[in-house]
């Protein structure tokens, strides 16, 4: 077989292997999504009552150093659904992997200063990935129904993985969207949608660290 014949074959294969990865891609998005689309709400009027919201944790600056809008709007949704009476309890969870970086208590401190009472935000110090916050949320702090609280193409991975784990959970959509140019964090979470579809149904990943049971509402908040 000739060199550009040998050229031509891997060419071909090449090309075929870019388009299965970018159609599993593309259709484990929409399966994330589809999943989830049935327990999310934008309208707070709308949405049921829980006695617990989770908000997951994300920087609250940018690469750049600038505030991250997706935190602020966040921390907006959760005052909304406090004082809405949507949910009475509030579990900041997030990546306290190291003493310098601690966003449950950025986030707790960030809620108070925009009146939540400290008394009833409680927080998860092992939130390190959205599988880890919401399997300890069922597992370390027994809620078998939450909602969810994130901008909503985080959302519909959160609820994918509570629906795919026998959690009754639901989410509200705080504002915010990924935009078109925003390439690196787009692939980011297309991936992060195929790595959610393998973990659960391939590798049955859990969370990383688990730890004593702390009941909300009973426990008092630290």
């Amino acid at each position: 077989m000739s060199d550009w014949m040998t050229r031509k074959r891997m060419l071909i294969l090449l090309t075929l292997a870019i388009s299965g990865v970018m159609t599993a891609v593309a259709v484990s998005s929409l399966f994330v999504a589809r999943q989830a689309s049935p327990y999310l709400y934008d309208d707070i009027q709308a949405l049921p009552g829980n006695k617990v919201g989770i908000v997951l944790g994300t920087s609250r600056y940018t690469s750049e150093g600038n505030l991250n809008g997706h935190y602020r709007r966040r921390l907006e949704a959760v005052t909304a659904l406090v004082r809405a009476h949507k949910i009475k309890y509030v579990l900041v969870s997030g990546d306290n992997g190291t003493r310098w970086y601690d966003e449950p208590t950025r986030m707790k401190r960030d809620l108070v200063r925009m009146g939540i009472s400290p008394d009833i935000i409680y927080r998860d110090y092992a939130g390190f990935r959205t599988l880890d916050s919401i399997i300890r949320a069922k597992k370390v702090f027994g809620l078998e129904n939450f909602t969810v609280i994130t901008q909503r193409f985080h959302n519909e991975r959160a609820l994918f993985l509570a629906r795919a784990h026998g959690i009754s959970a639901i989410g509200f959509n705080a504002r915010g969207t990924l935009v078109q140019t925003d390439f690196s964090n787009r692939i980011r979470e297309a991936l992060a949608r195929v790595l959610a579809i393998i973990e659960t149904y391939i590798l049955g990943t859990g969370a990383q660290v688990l730890g004593p049971e702390i009941v909300i509402g009973d426990t008092p908040p630290t």
